[in-house]
């Protein structure tokens, strides 16, 4: 049986390596790519992948948030995280955000197909560096409520493009929202989080893994 795989990783060079591996290793595999979380999004919707390969930090909607919306509007489309760090926190975010997998980068070849293995057949996978103490942040978090759970999808949309240094005018264009709209989301955002100036937003948001200084 084929398997259908979706690459989400906004650098070429990553995309096409985990392309030639995944050629090179599994059965004529039929591989799609995406640059951000948003257009996964929108090619998954008509390819189905069975399997969505989504890096974690990428600009305009990070893999977090594309995780969540997978979750809600594609649920048939497993989603394993890659990432170069493994954070507790992180690791935690992505699982509550739907994810069934959390794989390092620089994960074996065999740690990559044990993972596209044990998704496939519903359980979650999660890489063997990472702290076996995530499951202790899982369990201390699972009756908290995160301040990122606060705000709306489109209001995480728009903190982050924020804190990547766009303005009003670039955020309408990019969410297809007048910029009156785009003014109303971040007063509201500002006001649920007690955070009212534009720098404060930007650390908030490192802070919440929206968007990464190690890029």
């Amino acid at each position: 049986m084929t398997m259908r795989l979706l690459i989400v990783d906004d650098h070429p060079l990553m995309r096409a390596g985990i392309r030639a591996l995944l050629e090179r290793t599994l059965q004529q595999p039929e591989i799609v790519e995406a640059t951000d979380g948003r257009e996964a999004l929108e090619i998954a919707a008509k390819v189905r992948p069975d399997i969505v390969l989504l890096d974690v930090s990428m600009p305009g909607m990070n893999g977090v948030d594309a995780a969540r919306r997978f979750s809600a509007d594609l649920p048939s489309c497993k989603v394993i995280m890659l990432s170069m760090h493994c954070h507790e926190e992180r690791i935690a975010q992505c699982v509550r955000a739907g994810a069934m997998g959390y794989l390092l980068k620089d994960a074996a070849v065999s740690e990559l197909l044990d993972a596209l293995e044990s998704v496939q057949r519903g359980e979650v996978y999660i890489s063997k560096h990472v702290p076996a103490t995530v499951t202790k942040v899982l369990e201390r978090d699972s009756d908290t409520t995160s301040p990122l759970d606060l705000l709306s999808a489109r209001q995480r949309e728009i903190l982050q493009l924020i804190a990547e240094g766009q303005s009003t005018k670039e955020i309408g264009y990019q969410l297809n929202l007048s910029g009156k709209t785009v003014e109303t989301h971040r007063r509201l955002l500002m006001q649920r989080l007690h955070i009212y100036d534009v720098a404060g937003l930007a650390r908030f948001a490192i802070r919440a893994g929206l968007v990464s200084l190690e890029r």
